[in-house]
Parts: structure tokens; sequence; C-alpha cells
């Protein structure tokens, strides 16, 4: 058995789970269930699900003796792998008063103490480490998802209650700069050489760009609201149809958690209600703001070889970078046999590509070839908005 392996998973995988706990310390026991919008999901159902993703592809496949905690928890927290049996449906989720709470970090522990014995009892080989660092990184993803739609359940509550006093440090911005990148051939993508990638971000492969020029700096709430003063949201001309449609049917006038109150802007953060920080990088905005700030300024946004080739000259993280690529297969792309090929091949279609990643990314869990994904509509994610110059 490889002690020094098996040991140094032990701690990661203690150290993601804490973490997922810790994002929910906050919480009163009512903000476990809500689910104010399909996107959302409650932070129960992210408790449970990832904990159901170790029991189901590592406990049932590895542990020889291992009994399910509970036959029902399939049908309640499988997420979209249809090969693993029938679900609650996505928009159902805020209806599971049970399990409760109590129950579900119940479960929680019992697949902790089994994911423990298995590790401490197990002869290792790549096929396994695989599996469970894919499994580490999908509670990853979950706990920024997490603090998303925790955000989106406080930030649609009246009162905007607090989640935590500490403010969100934003680096101070630096004097605006045009990056140049010459025309060439780059390469982009993963080798997963050294580290781990999701298998959307394989494989690395050469791509032809044109000289183009990239902003070092994302746009701030200030130059947004320049966009909002000039009437860009009333203005056709700047949208694409379905973003002007999007626009009208839900009568939008401003980021997401934006409200004008006595002639000023404020918006709702982790830390509660608070004034327009006119020096933030602008939060919230979905791939057709995104498109529609860029067109009235005369410009686009970058596509993802853009973004990833100039990404070695400005910094990123603070927030998820719309970009002008739909969601499509890299060259050679495969998906992996059986229910993990759901993971990420069949949504390439219809969503656009968001590059870097944001202050709710858990810290290790971002690098510049990870290919981020959602509809053009969506923009309860901390997304902003960096633009071709």
């Amino acid at each position: 058995m490889n002690t020094i392996t098996n040991t140094s998973l032990i701690d990661q995988y203690k150290l993601v789970r804490d973490a997922t706990e810790k994002i929910c310390e906050p919480l009163e026991i009512e903000d476990y269930v809500l689910q104010p919008i399909i996107d959302v999901s409650p932070p129960k159902w992210h408790l449970g699900h990832t904990t159901w993703f170790f029991e189901t592809f590592i406990l049932l496949s590895y542990l020889k003796d291992y009994e399910l905690f509970n036959p029902d928890y399939n049908f309640v927290f499988n997420s979209y792998y249809e090969s693993v049996g029938a679900r609650v449906i996505r928009v159902d989720r805020g209806n599971l008063s049970r399990p409760t709470v109590a129950k579900v970090y119940e479960y929680r522990n019992h697949v902790d103490k089994e994911i423990n014995r298995l590790l401490l009892n197990m002869e290792m080989d790549d096929s396994f480490e695989s599996l469970f660092n894919l499994g580490l990184n999908h509670e990853q993803q979950h706990q920024e998802l997490l603090l998303c739609d925790i955000k989106y359940i406080l930030g649609n509550n009246p009162l905007f209650p607090v989640y935590q006093i500490k403010p969100t440090l934003i680096p101070t911005p630096k004097p605006i700069e045009n990056i140049q990148i010459p025309e060439g051939i780059y390469e982009i993508g993963s080798d997963k050489r050294n580290s781990f990638s999701f298998d959307n971000e394989k494989n690395r492969h050469k791509v032809y760009l044109q000289e183009f020029s990239i902003s070092n700096e994302l746009i701030t709430n200030s130059e947004y609201l320049e966009f909002m003063q000039d009437g860009g949201y009333a203005n056709f001309i700047y949208w694409h149809a379905d973003g002007w449609d999007w626009v009208k049917s839900n009568q939008i006038s401003s980021p997401l958690y934006w409200h004008k109150y006595n002639d000023e802007w404020y918006n709702y953060t982790l830390g509660g209600f608070q004034p327009i920080n006119l020096q933030y990088p602008v939060c919230h905005v979905n791939y057709y703001e995104a498109f529609a700030f860029a067109s009235w300024k005369g410009t686009r946004l970058p596509t993802e070889a853009e973004w990833e080739v100039a990404s070695e000259y400005f910094s990123w993280g603070q927030r998820w970078e719309w970009t002008e690529s739909a969601y499509l297969p890299y060259p050679g792309f495969k998906k992996e046999k059986g229910a993990i090929g759901e993971y990420n091949g069949k949504f390439m279609i219809s969503q656009m590509v968001l590059r870097g990643a944001s202050e709710a990314t858990p810290r290790g869990h971002s690098r510049k070839t990870y290919r981020n994904f959602f509809y053009p509509n969506l923009r309860w994610q901390f997304t902003g908005i960096r633009i071709i110059t």
C-alpha cells in the first residue's frame, strides 16, 4: 500500500469536505431548504449531492462491504446522471423538507467515515486516484455554486440579511493598459501532466490568432454605470436579438442585486445591502449584458483562446469572465466511459465559455485552462467583463 499517497488523499478529502460545511456555518436552518429559482439549489441539496457523489462512484465501487446509508438518496441527490437512475427534477429540490438538515449532516459524517476506512485499507492505482480527484474537484465546484446560491437566497430576502461580516477584499485596480498579443500560432488547453484538469480542458492543441489587444483590467461598476446612464438597456442596437428579448421580457435595467434607493445605486453583497463601490469590477452580469456593454464600447469580448493566451500578462481571479466562445469540445475530446462520461460532454450546446475564477472560487481550484460554462441568460454566478481594446 502506498501510505504516503493514501494519507495525502485523506488529508485532501478532509480539507475539502470541511470547507463545504464551513460555507454553511453562517446559515440559519431555514436557509438550507430554499430554492427561489430553478438555477439555485438549496444548500441542503448541495451537502447531500456532493456526499452522494462519493458514495455512488467511490464507495459502491471500491468498498466491498459498503451498504447504502439510505437507498432513497440516489433519487433525492442524483443531479443529472441518467445512467445512475431516476431523480428528483431540478425544480423540485426546494420541496424536499425531508431528509432533514440534521439527517443530511449525518449522511455526510457516515460517508466521510467510510471513505476514511477505504483509504486506509486499499491499494492505490491511477484509475482510483483520478476518480477520487474528480470527486474532490466536483465538491469544490459545488462550494462555489453553494456561495452563489446562498447569495441569491439571501439577496432575494426583503431584509437583505448579512451572510458574513468581513468584507470581500478586491485588489486595487492598476492603471488601464492595453496588452498587445502578436499574430501567431499558440497552444491552449491542458496536457494534464502535472495536475488535475477536467475532461473539457483537453486536449492541448494549436490555435491561430490574429493580432489583438486586450485590457489588463476588468470593467468597473463606474464604467458599467456609464453604459446604463447612456441608455444601454434601452437601445436594442447593442444587443443580440435573444438578449434584447430577455431585457424586454424581464424588464432588466441593471445588473443583478442592484437597487436604486433615494436616487443612489446600492447592491446586495455577502456583507449585506451596501452602496455601489464604483471602483469594484462589475459583477453578476450575464453574457447578453457583457456583449451589449462591449458593443456599446465599440469593441467585443475576447474568445477563450485569446483570453488563455493573454492571461499570462494580466491578473485574473476576481470575476468569471465571459468570452465570445461557444462551449464546444476541443479537438480529440473523448467522453469517459460510464456515468462519469456525463460530467461535461453532454452540456456542450447552447452555452458560453467563461474563463478565470472569482472571489467565490475555492483556493487551488483555478487555472488558466479552466473552462466554465453557463447559458447566456444566467447571472447569479460571480461574473464580470474584460474587453478587447
